[in-house]
């Protein structure tokens, strides 16, 4: 399950860009918002709720949320153990929900600049926080 959550981040990470990258193109040369950026932004909205679906079955699964249970303290005041037990699935779970409230108020909008704006920002804020809080190694 661990493998499958690391390579899906890497899909993620690249569906994130490419989204961020076209509504901020989008906005910049103001173009119209057609069909195929609804299916962009849609797209990457569904590959992260699987993404986060991945990454909580694999959590309740893992040893450090068995070592979170246990012994809080100690995880808390080991940096890399919080980091991977509570900062990255608190982030990801924040990073998500950015992106779905971005959706969520895009659709709100009926001007092409507005719904880029609020994709650009909202999955581009998402992206910034899964980014910020990807354990390495």
């Amino acid at each position: 399950m661990k493998e499958i959550h690391s390579y899906w981040e890497y899909i993620v990470l690249i569906v994130l860009m490419y989204t961020v990258s076209n509504a901020i193109i989008g906005f910049v040369k103001k173009k119209e918002f057609t069909d195929k950026d609804l299916r962009i932004g849609l797209f990457a909205l569904i590959v992260c709720h699987i993404y986060l679906l991945i990454g909580l079955t694999w959590y309740f699964m893992s040893p450090w949320f068995d070592a979170l249970m246990s012994n809080a303290t100690a995880v808390m005041t080991d940096k890399s153990l919080r980091l991977v037990a509570v900062e990255h699935p608190i982030a990801m779970i924040l990073a998500i929900g950015l992106i779905t409230i971005g959706w969520s108020k895009h659709q709100k909008n009926t001007t092409a600049l507005a719904k880029f704006k609020i994709v650009a920002i909202f999955y581009g804020l998402g992206l910034l926080l899964i980014l910020s809080k990807i354990p390495l190694g």
